[in-house]
């Protein structure tokens, strides 16, 4: 998993243990399952629909309501992403900055 994606993962759970300590490791366990299911099936996951309205076909997506998991296969080696809480986000900006940092102004 790429430092983004594991820096995402690390923020959903930290913000989740605050208030509820075990629900944040269920929901850990089951992002974490989610994304070694990956491990066999590397393109079961489907390509983002933002980003292929600008014909990017680099990254997929896999979901565990309601975080959206966002990866890129090389080689059949899974690398993810992002993970990004997905409810009522305007994800087309998250994506970019998070998918493409070096297009950012500076």
């Amino acid at each position: 998993m790429a430092r983004n994606a594991e820096n995402d993962l690390n923020e959903i759970i930290e913000y989740i243990y605050q208030n509820d300590p075990r629900t944040a490791l269920v929901i850990m366990e089951k992002i974490i399952a989610k994304i070694n299911t990956l491990d066999h099936f590397p393109n079961r996951g489907g390509y983002i629909p933002e980003l292929l309205a600008r014909n990017v076909k680099e990254y997929r997506q896999i979901t565990e309501e309601p975080w959206k998991i966002y990866y890129k296969v090389d080689d059949n080696i899974v690398n993810g992403m992002a993970i990004i809480d997905s409810s009522g986000r305007n994800l087309n900006d998250i994506l970019i900055n998070k998918l493409y940092p070096e297009n950012q102004p500076t």
